[in-house]
């Protein structure tokens, strides 16, 4: 059956900031306490959006989540008018505000785990939503997140939503940035790849020291067993623990796959060469690894320029494209890498570049903003049409950003009740845009 892999890419939202708020994330540390730009860093990911759709590609969107978390910080303890919320938790618990502020839901790649018809039992898209409990900021995005999926796949002919995993350290799960998924053709049947970083309950097994290991494997597991998938066409791989604690807090910050291409570092896993071997028996002679040298690409340069975290994609007339950041491209080691790479001819024949600096400050590159979901013709029709990228949504999204966005915010400006407002009025328009229905609750009040 043929089939199109989209990008649903997640929009930046209004309080996008820099908070320093996930540990283990370089960039993020780094930026913290920075000025941000709200309205730039919207434009950008949509800029991406819309080159990519140019290229070809079905493009989707993703609605960001409504911040300040007026109802969060209710079931904090902070009580009265949604000012008083807002001053009383910015005085006694900055950091819960900060949390409660974080544009962090913009990475769609921690949206969902997504597993395509042609790899169930059932043959429906399965969707699972990341429980994301290792930073309390993006542990309280998952329940929006889902209604936001079900608006968007709304038949569930096609479409089968479940529930986040158990909030649980032992079932952590950070979704699709831990998952790949190789395949001869999107249509047919392929194998799905799990990237875990520690077993959840066998305190024996190797794990990291420094930095958080974000997904288990006992997770990762679950969401095996629930998205009916094949054991035989399923890989389990560890992240190598030495990596995690030198800043790869996901898989996609080291790993990258395309249909019959792995693109990953030389320390990307742990047992890296049984990986392999796993890959090679399970897809055939055609499968390419294409395994990047520590000597040539250090682990620090990978993560200080995102060279994994790009999106590996095949164009509509066969060209097969890294799309980067330009940061690569500022990075001297990594960009000599990139010309011998094309010049190579061993899989990836193009390079986009994009500027992407207000996520990849706060810890997100090319990678990070999407999330892929693999459709036949039939199953594109159940989408959601109005989130799907045109011309014309692209014109109406740019005149969006450009009347509600700031182009400046600092940590102070979080407690301002007047950005609350602005969010909410940005939202409830945008809801009406993308043609969501209610799925913020101030909607629902």
């Amino acid at each position: 059956m043929i089939a199109y892999e989209a990008n649903f890419d997640g929009l930046v939202g209004p309080t996008h900031n820099y908070s320093g708020l996930s540990t283990g994330n370089i960039a993020s540390l780094t930026y913290s306490q920075q000025v941000s730009n709200p309205k730039r860093a919207a434009l950008q990911g949509l800029d991406k959006m819309k080159a990519l759709a140019n290229l070809g590609l079905i493009q989707g969107v993703i609605a960001p989540q409504m911040r300040p978390d007026i109802q969060v910080l209710r079931r904090l303890g902070f009580s009265g008018s949604d000012r008083c919320v807002l001053q009383q938790a910015a005085q006694q618990a900055p950091k819960l505000l900060t949390s409660c502020c974080s544009a962090s839901s913009m990475w769609a790649a921690n949206a969902a785990t997504v597993s395509p018809s042609a790899d169930t039992d059932d043959r429906r898209i399965h969707f699972t939503p990341a429980n994301l409990v290792n930073h309390f900021h993006r542990s309280i995005e998952n329940q929006t997140t889902a209604r936001i999926l079900a608006a968007i796949f709304n038949d569930e002919n096609h479409f089968c939503h479940h529930q986040s995993l158990p909030a649980s350290e032992q079932l952590g799960d950070e979704g699709a940035a831990n998952h790949m998924r190789f395949c001869e053709h999107h249509g047919e049947q392929g194998v799905e790849m799990f990237v875990f970083g520690r077993y959840g309950f066998d305190h024996h097994q190797q794990a990291p020291t420094r930095y958080p290991a974000r997904q288990t494997y006992e997770a990762s597991a679950a969401i095996v067993r629930l998205h009916q998938l094949d054991p035989q066409q399923v890989v389990m791989a560890q992240q190598n623990p030495l990596l995690i604690d030198q800043g790869v807090f996901h898989n996609d910050v080291i790993a990258v796959a395309n249909q019959q291409v792995l693109f990953c570092h030389q320390y990307a896993f742990l047992n890296q060469a049984d990986v392999y071997l796993q890959l090679q028996q399970k897809m055939g002679m055609d499968f390419s690894i294409i395994e990047v040298p520590d000597n040539v690409v250090s682990v620090d340069d990978a993560v200080s320029s995102y060279l994994f975290n790009s999106q590996l994609v095949t164009l509509p007339n066969g060209d097969v494209s890294l799309i980067l950041p330009q940061e690569c491209q500022r990075n001297p080691r990594i960009w000599q890498y990139v010309q011998q790479l094309l010049q190579a001819r061993v899989g990836i024949n193009r390079i986009d570049l994009f500027n992407l600096s207000q996520s990849m400050c706060n810890g997100g590159g090319p990678a990070c903003l999407r999330l892929r979901v693999v459709l036949t013709e039939q199953e594109q029709r159940a989408v959601n049409p109005a989130v799907l990228l045109t011309d014309t949504l692209f014109k109406r999204l740019r005149e969006w950003i450009d009347l509600h966005y700031r182009d400046r915010l600092v940590e102070a400006d979080l407690a301002d009740p007047s950005l609350l407002l602005q969010s909410y009025t940005a939202l409830d328009e945008l809801t009406y845009i993308l043609k969501l229905g209610s799925v913020y609750d101030f909607q629902q009040v």
